[in-house]
């Protein structure tokens, strides 16, 4: 039996957000409370006619399309050719879709918003890749435009994980193991589909000083911290995200 090794610490994310696998093990996502979120966040950013949103890191465009069908301009970008391929199905006039690396330049100073959900961040081994995603985002953003972004929150995460795990999904066993190693949480997946898998997912522990870092850096002024979909205020114990909502300033510093 041939054994498929899909990890490449530099590229793991390419490989396993491309996997059919991928969209198995996670399908059974709440997206109920994902739309909630998408809701709340509309609410509080008052999305009007002249808003333009990049969902950057936008999978297969779930939420860009829900975004869409409330009304609103969106361009959602993967890496994934594949997620795109998909996505790329629902466009419209004011939806569109784009295979980028989100720590290139997409397009300077075109989008009001930029959203990064669901952990959708955190997967480059080198400080230098993190900068240059905010240093992305900042170009993108036009002068006192917004950017949220969502992450776990590392010290919950950690404080709660199980170390390994067994879930049957399709018809699929997936043997999950979870550790801390060298500032990741990394998630081992094993499973057997006709051959042998074994992909990894690796998210690096980052704290709410270190984004505050990545804003400041960049010249983006951090404006609120929220710990869940609910926006409720950020609790370094008790909450299970933390939500970043920052802004571009109108003028240069």
């Amino acid at each position: 039996m041939d054994r498929i090794e899909a990890v490449d610490k530099k590229d793991w994310f390419g490989k396993w957000f491309d996997s059919p696998y991928y969209h198995i093990l996670y399908k059974n996502r709440d997206f109920a409370e994902a739309r909630r979120f998408i809701d709340n966040v509309d609410g509080y950013f008052k999305f009007d006619s002249s808003a333009h949103v990049m969902d950057l890191a936008c999978g297969k465009g779930r939420h860009s399309i829900y975004l869409n069908q409330k009304g609103h301009r969106v361009t959602g970008l993967d890496l994934s050719p594949q997620n795109i391929a998909y996505a790329k199905s629902f466009e419209n006039e004011l939806l569109d879709f784009d295979v980028h690396d989100m720590r290139e330049v997409y397009a300077k100073s075109r989008f009001s918003h930029v959203v990064n959900l669901f952990t959708s961040f955190g997967y480059f081994s080198e400080e230098e890749d993190n900068l240059r995603v905010f240093q992305s985002v900042c170009e993108a953003l036009k002068p006192g435009g917004y950017f949220l972004l969502d992450y776990l929150n590392p010290d919950k995460v950690i404080d709660s994980m199980k170390a390994y795990e067994v879930k049957n999904v399709d018809g699929v066993k997936f043997e999950i193991r979870k550790a801390v190693e060298n500032g990741f949480i990394v998630k081992d997946i094993s499973f057997e589909d006709g051959s042998e898998y074994h992909f990894q997912e690796r998210v690096q522990v980052l704290r709410e000083e270190q984004f505050e870092h990545f804003f400041e850096k960049v010249g983006l002024d951090l404006k609120v911290v929220y710990g869940d979909y609910d926006l409720n205020p950020f609790s370094f114990h008790e909450s299970d995200r933390m939500i970043f909502i920052a802004q571009k300033p109108t003028h240069a510093h």
